[in-house]
């Protein structure tokens, strides 16, 4: 699996805000923010549910594992996903980073993969929820 999650209720806007809080709790920063319900309508004419793509970065893991493996880039930051489901819930998925950072197949990386996901782990305790992938 590459990913694990978590499904709310509330406001979209609100649970964002709280996934942001709790990623900085965590040592984490969010550094892109994609708004995919926003692009497809304007790019495409489509009307999408809200759905949004949080390009999240604990510095001192990024610094790591760049120093370790320069095209590790590649595969960061570390995506956070807040979308709307059709029954109004609010899922918050997290991007597996050992599932993503053992692509580069070395032990130093797998080690600091280990330790995100850890952290990522407990943002997503932190939300509540039903837990699930």
């Amino acid at each position: 699996m590459y990913s694990f999650a978590t499904r709310l209720q509330g406001e979209i806007e609100t649970i964002e805000q709280q996934v942001v809080a709790a990623l900085k709790e965590e040592g984490f920063g969010v550094l892109t923010e994609i708004d995919v319900q926003a692009t497809m309508k304007q790019k495409l004419g489509i009307d999408k549910r809200p759905y949004k793509i949080l390009g999240a970065c604990n510095p001192g893991f990024a610094n790591q594992a760049l120093d370790a493996e320069p095209d590790i880039g590649l595969l960061l930051p570390c995506n956070v996903v807040v979308r709307e489901e059709e029954d109004g819930s609010i899922t918050v998925s997290f991007m597996d980073p050992e599932a993503v950072l053992n692509l580069v197949g070395r032990d130093d990386i797998a080690a600091t993969a280990k330790a995100v996901k850890a952290h990522l782990e407990r943002v997503c305790q932190a939300l509540g929820g039903s837990q699930g992938n």
